[in-house]
This record gives C-alpha cells, sequence and structure tokens, in this order.
C-alpha cells in the first residue's frame, strides 16, 4: 500500500466476526451504498459540505475520501479502517472507525470518530470495533489518549462509548457546525492506564458482554 513507516500503521485487527482494515479502492461501491442506504441514520450527526447525500457518498466522491485518508495516515496524523463483517466466509462493509487528529511527542493522543450501518446496530460491531482500534492504539500505535465527542442528542453513538467505560469529562458548546448549526458536543476520553489492569478494552468488553448474557 505504499504507507510511510509509522506507529502501528498499516494493520488488520479482528475479533470474532468484526474485522478492521485498511480502506481499498475497491470499497468504493460498498461504501457508498452503505452511506446512501444510511442517510437519515448518518446525515444528523456528521459535518460535511454542503450538497446532496447521494453525491456526496457516490463512488466517485469515495476516491476522493480515499485519497485524504491515505494521505493524513502516511503523515502519521490518522488511522482509517473500514469496519467489516465476516459472516459466511464473506467480508462485508458495515461501518468507518478513525483515530485521527494524532498528536504525538509529549501529547501522544488522537480523536476517534465513527459511524455504522444502521442495518447492524445493537449487534455489538461498533463496540468491538473500538476496543480493537483502542488497544491497538495503546499498545503499537504509541498513544496514551483517545479523545471522542459526540452530540448529547445521539444516544446510540454515546451508548457505544459508555458501554466501554469512556470517561465524560466535558462539555463543549457550539463545538462544530453539523446539520445547519453550531451544536454541543459532550467530551469522552480514555487513557491507557485506565485499561492496563483489566488486560486491555477488549477483554474488558468482553467481559461486560458475557455478564450481561
Amino acid at each position: 500500500m505504499n504507507f510511510a513507516v509509522t506507529p502501528g500503521w498499516p494493520v488488520v485487527l479482528r475479533d470474532g466476526a468484526v474485522l478492521l482494515r485498511p480502506y481499498r479502492r475497491s470499497d468504493a461501491s460498498a461504501w457508498s451504498e452503505v452511506r446512501c442506504a444510511n442517510q437519515g441514520w448518518l446525515a444528523p450527526w456528521e459535518s460535511s459540505p454542503p450538497g446532496r447525500w447521494d453525491e456526496l457518498n457516490s463512488p466517485a466522491a469515495f476516491r476522493w475520501v480515499h485519497r485524504d485518508q491515505r494521505k493524513q495516515a502516511r503523515r502519521g496524523e490518522s488511522m482509517p479502517f473500514a469496519v467489516c463483517l465476516v459472516e459466511g466466509g464473506r467480508e462485508r462493509l458495515v461501518g468507518h472507525l478513525n483515530l485521527g487528529n494524532i498528536v504525538r511527542r509529549a501529547f501522544c493522543s488522537g480523536y476517534a470518530g465513527y459511524w455504522v450501518d444502521g442495518r447492524v446496530a445493537g449487534r455489538g460491531v461498533m463496540p468491538t470495533a473500538m476496543a480493537l482500534a483502542v488497544d491497538h492504539a495503546f499498545g503499537p500505535g504509541g498513544l496514551h489518549r483517545i479523545e471522542v465527542n459526540i452530540r448529547p442528542e445521539n444516544g446510540p453513538s454515546r451508548r457505544v462509548v459508555e458501554k466501554l467505560g469512556f470517561r465524560e469529562e466535558a462539555y463543549h458548546p457550539r463545538y462544530m457546525h453539523i446539520d445547519g448549526a453550531w451544536r454541543d458536543h459532550i467530551g469522552y476520553a480514555m487513557t491507557s492506564e485506565e485499561i492496563v489492569r483489566e488486560g486491555g478494552l477488549l477483554a474488558r468488553w468482553h467481559r461486560l458482554r458475557a455478564a450481561a448474557s
């Protein structure tokens, strides 16, 4: 893939049916189908440029998205993952997770952003994907802190980080321009020390799921 050498990237991560991997150019059609099918599920929560949803999420648009992701990953500023489900031996793209705005040296921190196909919501896909990505970030990725900022009204997204035990630490008034207005966000965060004694975030998530079943 011709990435420059950056800590922990590129990489493929998997737990059960949930697979995280770098995007491929051949993902264009699958990405577009999922995005277009989920306009009502995703559009209220995303910051996007002006334009029609189908045009902004077309296979042609994906090529620009993919190119930008590759540039940031090469510079060590992000780790963009396609979130896939492997069922019946076949891989299905069902979401996206990015560890972005990575700053190293004395900070060693990044921001996580994600979305998932509403047709598989509630199956534990995104908490599993987040746990995989955070464990990787705190290990080979060389990071110390992951932050997630979510609109207060976005209950499904908030439940992902709350299930995993992210700390609510801030309220950001008028944080980002989304859906025609400046929207407040709640800031969540986690540092590597908070999960090291539990054997990692994925191990914590497995115990929580087992206890709830």
